[in-house]
């Protein structure tokens, strides 16, 4: 075992951010069927840590007795269902905690690949995360906070010992930490799932908006007679507004800006994210730029699909 991997309970501090038990340590290899335990210190993140294993397809199952976990390995299946399963344990369990250490072997006697990370943070941050949330220790009793935190380093020193990785997350944000997961386990931030809207003004905006744009300074053509009963899918009324001054030099200035919010997006981990296109009334001008804007983005390669929520609605 390493120098830097040395792993001290009384130190609070000084624990660097990710450590591998040496230092050739390869990242947890994507698709390939173990199992993942995930413990440590109470508040250092375990919660996060399984949120974002489970956003990446792991199947997750937090806070189970360790006899259940070999069982809990009997549904991995190579080729489909349950490939990679991650189950968080830690002193929650109270007396079935101590069956950790009976329930690693029993993997490892099955064939059963497994791998630990552990979640630390020094003492100082571990109370203020508590008292943050008003909430005691699962140590604590009738003593202190950080009688809690005492007891609980002195029952997982030598897991701390025994894991593969060991995450400090003292400074840590939360999406800190899960950039950092992502990176144990082989996986970059995927690219947001963009939801492009049309909408109507009128109609009050779409309360899952996260970029609004008005496209009212285009010219209606509800006021062109032969395009008033057709719609920004039709042809001559997609034809008519993108004519107009100013609405191709909008179309692909807000796609380029888009283009890099949506850049922004991903390094923060961000999934989701909805533009939404107004007009008046939802019919004409906000459906054909919201169709041109989501085709912009689609030829940058970006994961599009279009909506035009008001549509008919008229």
């Amino acid at each position: 075992m390493s120098e830097t991997r040395r792993y001290d309970p009384s130190a609070t501090a000084n624990i660097p951010a990710v450590v591998a038990k040496d230092e050739a340590a390869t990242p947890i290899v994507p698709n390939v069927p173990e199992v993942l335990i995930v413990t440590g210190m109470s508040g250092a993140g375990r919660s996060r840590t399984a949120a974002t294993l489970e956003d990446l397809g792991w199947y997750v199952v937090d806070n189970i007795p360790p006899r259940l976990i070999r069982a809990l390995a009997g549904l991995i299946t190579p080729d489909g269902g349950v490939n990679r399963l991650a189950v968080v344990v830690d002193v929650r369990g109270r007396e079935f905690f101590a069956e950790l250490v009976d329930a690693l072997h029993e993997l490892k006697t099955g064939g059963i690949a497994y791998r630990i990370i552990f979640l630390d943070a020094s003492d100082e941050e571990l109370v203020r995360r508590y008292e943050s949330v008003r909430r005691p220790h699962p140590l604590q009793g009738d003593g202190r906070l950080l009688d809690g935190i005492v007891k609980e380093r002195a029952i997982l020193a030598d897991l701390a010992r025994r894991a593969d990785y060991v995450i400090n997350t003292t400074g840590l944000s939360v999406h800190d930490l899960a950039r950092k997961v992502r990176t144990l386990v082989g996986e970059d931030a995927a690219a947001p799932r963009v939801t492009v809207t049309s909408f109507g003004f009128k109609y009050g905006i779409p309360l899952d908006a996260d970029n609004v744009a008005d496209v009212r300074f285009l010219p209606n053509p509800y006021w062109v007679t032969e395009l008033r009963h057709l719609n920004g899918n039709d042809a001559p009324v997609a034809d008519y507004v993108l004519a107009q001054p100013g609405a191709r030099e909008f179309v692909e200035q807000y796609g380029h800006l888009m283009d890099s919010v949506l850049a922004g997006y991903q390094r923060e981990m961000k999934p989701f994210t909805s533009i939404v296109i107004g007009c008046t009334g939802g019919q004409h001008r906000s459906v054909a730029i919201a169709n041109a804007i989501s085709e912009y983005l689609r030829s940058r390669g970006h994961n599009v699909r279009t909506i035009h929520r008001d549509l008919g609605r008229e």
